[in-house]
């Protein structure tokens, strides 16, 4: 290897290494101590994992956190795609700028101040409830609920989806679309055959961030869906609260990890799979 190339790399291996590699290791180990009177003590046993792996309340929690992640990026992939497609396709160069501009400015503020905003819109006495009231209906419950859960995970990642979408969409070479019209292909094939799988990678890429903010966070969850029933960020925390089962807690986060791991593993290799040619 050129040492020259390594000396850049050095920098970011080093950085990689102490913040994520060692802390993660050190997770897994952590998860084969034992807690007794309070307090851990080194071990390698299989008693949190057996513990953890057999309660059907853990089970509970992860499926119900991969499931409401998943929706979210589902509802967020559609709900983002027309906005980026209208940004990048039908606005000039320098209106794209400003709306990317705009769809960053939320980052500037911190997202649990953004999450509490939510419950004067959607409690009941709120600003939705009180416009459904003036046409006889309602009022409904939405906040402590699923659909507060959502709402929340989409105030943290719709901006993000956005921004990456449009950035995808607006690198594809607009002669290949319009080649497909020339060639009498409809604008709906054109969309399916041309321009998602040119914009496929970035798609996907958005999808994914939107998936691990989502299955980590911890905030809308709590705030918005009222942890009943309890994410598996939650989870983790209930239990570390819970005589200090901090090793128990680890045994959840691991699980957490290995599913970010292999959702990022194969979105990252469905983004950059070559199409094999007929």
């Amino acid at each position: 290897m050129n040492r020259f190339a390594l000396a850049f790399r050095l920098p970011i291996i080093v950085w990689q290494g102490l913040f994520f590699l060692g802390p993660l290791f050190f997770m897994i180990a952590m998860s084969f101590f034992l807690v007794k009177n309070y307090r851990m003590e080194e071990a390698f046993e299989l008693k949190n994992w057996a513990r953890m792996l057999t309660r059907g309340y853990v089970w509970d929690s992860y499926w119900y956190t991969l499931g409401m992640a998943s929706l979210t990026t589902a509802a967020a992939a559609m709900l983002a795609f027309p906005a980026a497609w209208v940004l990048a396709f039908r606005v000039s160069e320098g209106v794209r700028r400003w709306a990317i501009f705009l769809l960053i400015i939320p980052f500037f503020t911190s997202y649990l101040v953004r999450t509490f905003s939510w419950y004067v819109i959607l409690a009941e006495s709120g600003v939705i409830n009180a416009g459904l009231g003036a046409a006889a209906l309602g009022p409904y419950t939405m906040l402590n609920t699923p659909f507060g859960t959502v709402v929340g995970y989409l105030t943290l990642t719709l901006p993000l989806v956005v921004i990456l979408q449009t950035v995808s969409l607006a690198n594809i070479d607009q002669n290949l679309v319009q080649a497909a019209r020339n060639l009498g292909c409809p604008p709906a094939r054109a969309l399916f055959a041309v321009t998602l799988p040119l914009a496929k990678t970035g798609l996907i890429v958005a999808a994914l961030f939107c998936f691990i903010l989502s299955f980590g966070d911890f905030v809308a969850p709590y705030y918005l869906g009222g942890s009943k029933p309890p994410t598996l960020p939650i989870l983790i925390v209930d239990t570390t609260k819970s005589g200090q089962q901090w090793p128990r807690a680890a045994v959840v986060a691991v699980m957490m990890m290995t599913t970010l791991f292999a959702i990022a593993a194969t979105a990252i290799w469905l983004a950059y799979r070559k199409r094999v040619s007929a």
